[in-house]
């Protein structure tokens, strides 16, 4: 026998030999189930690292030794970074479900009240077409569940209530499609900055790597609040014309409608102050 063994056994007897002697390599100080996830993960690689060891100069050993401080720092990096993206991911959604979730519209007795105040006209009649125009427009605020109780009160037919909110958010539907690609750029290029902090806390300050990641933040910050910007400026609701075309009237009404609507509202927000 010539005392040789296939690679792949030499292979196999190496990592089983990494994975019961933690206590005679250079990572005894790690804990035993990171020590273990690393060797599970440096084993793809180890056999790169037989082909790139060349017989001259340092032993085998020594090269082991040297390529297993190197490729745990490289893990580090990639499970540190990857913790980052985990944790500014996670916290920075948790805060937008609480700061941002809608909360449900409840049709109770007072609203109803304040309703039916609102779709009376200056002469006592009832005008729901003020109020028609104004659900129309909001139409992305509104649940079926919402529209089924509003319809008895305003006197619209629920059927007919809900084909119109259907077809003016056929006629947005493209729009709506084009601002929620834009929230999500937006989420994305938040989350990015998030990262890029955190990741700027784990470089010594005024190094190299540090430099240009701070450069990078600044950058992300500076494109992010453009995106803010631009959406802010973005109108959500439906346009009178489109709600005109929905009902089969003219813009016009519509626009004396809301204006009609809007400024009652107003007398009885400043009545409801006094008392």
């Amino acid at each position: 026998m010539s005392g040789k063994i296939k690679r792949e056994e030499f292979e196999g007897n190496l990592y089983s030999y990494l994975v019961n002697n933690q206590d005679k390599t250079c990572l005894s100080h790690w804990k035993n189930d990171e020590y273990e996830d690393y060797v599970s993960w440096f084993y793809p690689s180890l056999q790169r690292a037989i082909d790139s060891y060349n017989e001259t100069g340092s032993s085998f050993e020594a090269f082991m030794h040297k390529f297993l401080l190197i490729s745990s720092k490289e893990y580090h990096v990639r499970i540190t970074t990857r913790s980052v993206i985990e944790y500014s991911a996670w916290s920075a959604r948790v805060g937008e479900m609480y700061a941002h979730e809608q909360a449900p519209v409840y049709l109770n007795e007072k609203t109803e009240s304040v309703i039916q105040q609102l779709i009376i006209d200056k002469k006592g009649r009832k005008n729901t077409r003020r109020i028609l125009a104004l659900i129309l427009k909001c139409y992305h605020y509104v649940s079926d569940d919402f529209l089924d109780k509003i319809s008895e009160v305003i006197g619209v037919d629920k059927k007919e209530l809900r084909e119109m909110v259907t077809k003016i958010r056929r006629m947005r539907q493209k729009r709506d499609d084009e601002i929620y690609q834009m929230k999500e750029r937006i989420y994305r290029q938040y989350y990015r900055c998030i990262i890029y902090e955190k990741r700027l806390l784990l470089l010594k300050e005024n190094t190299l790597l540090y430099n240009k990641m701070f450069i990078r933040l600044e950058k992300a910050r500076q494109r992010l609040e453009r995106m803010r910007t631009r959406i802010s400026k973005i109108r959500t609701d439906a346009s009178n014309k489109q709600v005109a075309d929905v009902i089969g009237i003219k813009k016009g009404t519509v626009d004396s409608s809301l204006f009609k609507l809007k400024e009652k509202w107003k007398i009885m927000a400043s009545k409801s102050d006094l008392n």
